[in-house]
């Protein structure tokens, strides 16, 4: 059955936040500070990994997938992303390439590579894994890491991977920098995770290192903008040509992992309205048509002559005081703003209006305490993305009291980014 919108504006059964432990280890002030001042370690081991192995793996990859990896070596990962035929995003995630027959994919995506194997001609196998995966970021994650590893950290390449040992224990180091920091992700098997995590943050006190929760989780994806599944976008796979696979997915993920719900002032008529494609979330620099992929066609199309693109908008901080101060007074107020942002798991999508015209949708709304601003990313009319542009954000549901919040076009990242820093002279 494919769901419509009304379905899925309905209140999640849980809280998104859990996924990543406590909701605060010191309080979500501090914790949000740490990745930009200090060090952070988050836990992301609630991802799914998927072992591809085979001599038509890559062939196999290449065919779902609108990155090219002709020149994908050992060692290396990238951000690869799923399409339908349409051109909008199904899945993305993280790829490792482990050795000539042999990947890693982190994310929901092994699940559509999984289903495209069974449907198709590969001579190739896809075996589901469970590893840790801990996200070590920040001015000092460097210090930390190198007084507790064995291994050069310094001589990875930013998007590739080496192997380091901690406790004992050999696992992969990939550097990446989900918060747009000096960043690696730590993997390994899940069995070692527990020790690991501890031996970090022992050796990290002294370096002013912070575990971060559930609370703040997300806003370094919103500060140094990596846009994500149903924060931002709805997986595209609601549609008579993907149900097959929409039932399959559903029936092999959690229950929290396949609940989709929907709030905020922009009114979809159809669910295909909340979905995405790679342009729009500024992943154009992914695309490569140095191969046939599924939804290639619609993608030449709309890179030749895009639409929307992505941005971060700064809202109104008197504007934003004057939704909170609405709870004081007596009658209707506007909805309530979570701080940092909403926990409970849905895609938050409000329209953007030019004077009558809309021109974009935000997502992913948060504070940035860093800031000492609200910010939120916006998939915004090409002719209005211009950096300083003055637009009005719609806080509130289609059916109820709605406010008007000033805000202003940004570039996206919002925040520097530092992922691609020089490590030899780091301290």
């Amino acid at each position: 059955m494919i769901p419509s919108v009304a379905d899925m504006r309905k209140t999640p059964p849980g809280y998104f936040s859990v996924r990543f432990g406590l909701p605060e280890y010191t309080d979500w002030l501090d914790e949000s500070m740490s990745w930009k001042k200090t060090a952070s370690i988050g836990d992301w081991s609630f991802l799914w990994q998927r072992r591809i192995v085979g001599k038509d793996a890559l062939r196999l990859l290449s065919d779902v997938s609108v990155n090219s990896l002709a020149k994908f070596v050992v060692g290396q990962a990238k951000h690869l992303i799923h399409t339908n035929k349409d051109g909008k995003v199904i899945h993305e995630g993280v790829l490792s390439r482990l050795g000539e027959e042999e990947f890693m994919l982190h994310g929901r995506g092994g699940f559509w590579v999984d289903y495209n194997l069974r449907h198709g001609s590969y001579d190739a196998e896809t075996i589901p894994d469970d590893w840790f995966i801990y996200q070590v970021a920040g001015p000092n994650c460097l210090a930390i890491l190198e007084k507790v590893a064995k291994g050069n950290l310094r001589d990875i390449k930013f998007m590739h991977q080496g192997q380091i040992e901690i406790c004992g224990h050999k696992i992969w180091a990939l550097r990446q920098g989900m918060s747009g920091e000096i960043g690696f992700e730590l993997q390994g098997p899940k069995e070692w995770g527990p020790e690991i995590m501890e031996t970090i943050q022992k050796a990290g006190e002294e370096f002013g290192l912070r575990r971060i929760g559930g609370r703040v989780s997300s806003i370094n994806h919103l500060e140094a903008c990596f846009p994500t599944i149903v924060v931002d976008y709805l997986p595209a796979i609601f549609s008579e040509d993907m149900i097959d696979y929409a039932n399959e997915f559903r029936a092999a993920m959690p229950a929290f992992a396949t609940t989709f719900n929907v709030a905020g002032s922009f009114d979809g008529k159809h669910v295909s309205d909340y979905y995405r494609s790679p342009v729009e979330l500024g992943w154009s620099r992914n695309i490569k048509f140095d191969h046939d992929f599924i939804g290639r066609e619609a993608l030449e199309k709309e890179v030749a002559d895009p639409r929307r693109t992505m941005r971060t908008l700064v809202w109104n901080a008197d504007d934003v005081l004057d939704v909170q101060a609405s709870l004081f007074r007596k009658g209707d107020h506007y909805p309530f703003m979570d701080m940092p942002r909403d926990q409970r798991g849905f895609m938050w999508a409000d329209k953007v209006m030019k004077g009558s015209k809309e021109v974009g949708i935000a997502t992913a709304r948060g504070f940035s305490y860093y800031f000492r601003e609200m910010l939120s990313l916006c998939t915004i009319d090409v002719d209005q993305a211009d950096i300083g542009n003055q637009v009005e954000v719609y806080w509130g549901y289609p059916d109820g009291p709605q406010k008007a919040i000033r805000a202003t076009v940004q570039p996206a990242p919002y925040k520097e980014d530092r992922r691609r820093l020089d490590l030899h002279g780091a301290k």
